[in-house]
Order: structure tokens, then C-alpha cells, then sequence
């Protein structure tokens, strides 16, 4: 039972970013966007979108806290900077979006987008660094408790923020190429190529860096895993350049989807059977049983779950076929 919701957990977040990484990515594309009817056309493209992929982390900030409620109190409090970090992005991401167009002076729509700009690389930085932390290890001690911040503040965790930034960039200017009118889509594809050696780069310096740190190397509970990942990380940013160079965008962007949903898959599996691996008394490590909440409790979720995925899938695949396809000049979104 432990184990269905811990692959639920990480199920769910890794389609958030995802799904909304690509909606930080074309934020993230603003800022090489200077005129203010392209910028428009990048926001109408992810417009129909944004509000449903951030469904995708509420639906696991449920599970976190219903199932697994150690876990959450442990996140919250070794890792609030990273999670304020995030959360901020996101708040600022919603807000410019909604509020950029209710001005009309376009000064003030620009720095309305400067704000989604900031907001879009505050979220992508927040996970990756939130990744990062569990996958070195917390100083967790015998009371239970993670013992300060210094596990947020090393050269890993840096190279996996900007790894996740330069990633989720990446994803959303391929996401582009799928969703902008014909015109503009060979500029964005101009764009994620560039990006994407960009991204190859970060990921490799985040990995050297993670070989190279003794905390990550003693932390890996599955060493396998932690290689295999990566790998498989590379591959899909050389063929989503390689789909792209052939004109192939929707293989480009299953892609590097699925660069962004390796990284949860990687501190997962790495860390099995753990969730927290302490870096100063191994007894205190926190096992997926341990941070789970009763098996009724557990049971009582999956009946109340069991209605409500269906629902969200089923938004969410409807969503995708309505608003299929290039956006053509139509703005199907209502602020």
C-alpha cells in the first residue's frame, strides 16, 4: 500500500513539471522576446493550459499530506526555503499571466511579463533545488528532525537548480513549435535548439558535480539507478535536438517531457526504500513505510481517490484535444 502511493506521489509531481514546466519554459521565453505581439502570441499558445497543469500539484500536495504526513512536516521544515522559493514562482507566474493584459499601456504589460520571467525561473530553480537536497541526504537527527540548511547550500544543489531552469527552458520553446502559428514556429524552433545543448550542458555539470560529492555517492541507496537516469536524461535531450533538426516536434517534445519527469524517477529510485537518507546517523534515515501514514488511512484515501483521478485525467486529456493543434491567431483564453 506504502508503495502505490509513493509511486503516486512521484507520478503526480513529476507530470507537474512536466505540464507546467513547459507553461515557466514559455515564460522563461519572454524575456528574449521583445516585441509585444510575439510575447502575446507565447502566452495565448500555453494560455488555454496553464490554471489545469498546476491541478497536477495540488492533486500531490494531497497525497503528500494525506499519505505520507512525515514526509510533508519534514519537507516543510528542512526545506522551506526551496519550497518558498517554488511556491513564489508559481504565485508570480499566475499572477502576471492573468494581470499583464489588464493595463493598456504596454510599459506596464512588459513588466508584467518581467514578473512571469522571474516567477517562471524562481519555480523551475525552488524543484530542482528541492531535488537536489533529497537526493544528497539531510542532516536528519535521532529526534527525527533536519538540523539547519546547509543541505540547500552546496554546489549540487546550485548545478540542479540551473540544470531544472535550463531544462524546463528547453521544454517550453519546444512546446512552442507545437502551438504557434506556422510563421512563428520555425523562430521557436530556432530557439529550443539553441537551448538545448544549453540544457545537455547544465545536466552534465549537475551529474559531474553529483559523481563528484561524497554526500550524494554515500546517500544513493540504489548507485544502479543513479546512473541509468541520467543516461537516459542525455539521451532524450540529444534526440529531442536531433527530432527537431528533422522537423519533428511533437517527438521533440515527448522528449523532453520526459527530461523533466526523469529527475523524480531518479531521486526515487536512488533513494529506495528510502525518502530521507540522514547524512549524520543513519538510523535516523526515513524509510517510505515509516513516513506513510496507517494502512486505513491509506485505504480511506484510495477510496476517495479512487473517483477523483479519473476526473483529472479525463480534464485533462479533454483539454488537450480542444485546444489541439497551432493557435493560428486565436487567443482562446479569457484574460
Amino acid at each position: 500500500m506504502e508503495l502505490t502511493w509513493y509511486v503516486l506521489l512521484g507520478l503526480f509531481f513529476g507530470t507537474y513539471l512536466v505540464l507546467g514546466g513547459y507553461d515557466y519554459g514559455v515564460g522563461l521565453s519572454l524575456a528574449r522576446n521583445g516585441d509585444p505581439g510575439r510575447r502575446r502570441a507565447a502566452l495565448n499558445a500555453v494560455g488555454p493550459f496553464f490554471l489545469g497543469n498546476e491541478v497536477w500539484l495540488v492533486a500531490a500536495v494531497g497525497i503528500l499530506f494525506g499519505a505520507f504526513p512525515v514526509l510533508e512536516g519534514e519537507l516543510l521544515s528542512g526545506f522551506y526555503p526551496a519550497v518558498l522559493v517554488a511556491l513564489a514562482g508559481v504565485i508570480l507566474v499566475t499572477a502576471g499571466v492573468q494581470l499583464r493584459s489588464r493595463p493598456s499601456h504596454e510599459r506596464v504589460r512588459a513588466r508584467w511579463d518581467r514578473v512571469v520571467v522571474v516567477g517562471s525561473a524562481l519555480a523551475a530553480l525552488g524543484w530542482g533545488a528541492l531535488l537536489a537536497g533529497l537526493l544528497q541526504g539531510v542532516p536528519r537527527d535521532a529526534d527525527g528532525h533536519i538540523v539547519g540548511l546547509t543541505h540547500l547550500v552546496t554546489p549540487f544543489a546550485a548545478a540542479a537548480g540551473l540544470a531544472m531552469v535550463a531544462l524546463v527552458a528547453a521544454h517550453g520553446a519546444t512546446f512552442l513549435t507545437l502551438r504557434l502559428p506556422a510563421a512563428d514556429a520555425d523562430r521557436a524552433g530556432r530557439l529550443a535548439r539553441r537551448l538545448l545543448p544549453v540544457a545537455l550542458a547544465a545536466v552534465g555539470v549537475a551529474t559531474v558535480v553529483g559523481l563528484l560529492s561524497e554526500r550524494v555517492r554515500a546517500t544513493a541507496q540504489q548507485p544502479l539507478a543513479g546512473v541509468l537516469l541520467p543516461a537516459l536524461l542525455v539521451t532524450a535531450l540529444l534526440v529531442a535536438r536531433a527530432a527537431l533538426a528533422r522537423g519533428r516536434p511533437g517527438v521533440a517534445f515527448t522528449a523532453t517531457a520526459a527530461t523533466l519527469a526523469l529527475p523524480v524517477a531518479l531521486v526515487g529510485a536512488t533513494l529506495w526504500p528510502y525518502v530521507l537518507v540522514s547524512t549524520t546517523d543513519p538510523s535516523a534515515s526515513l524509510t517510505v513505510a515509516d513516513a506513510a501514514a496507517s494502512t486505513p488511512t491509506l485505504r480511506l484515501l484510495g477510496w476517495l481517490a479512487l473517483p477523483l483521478m479519473p476526473a483529472l485525467l479525463g480534464f485533462q486529456l479533454m483539454c488537450w484535444w480542444v485546444f489541439r493543434g497551432r493557435t493560428d491567431g486565436r487567443a482562446p483564453v479569457y484574460w
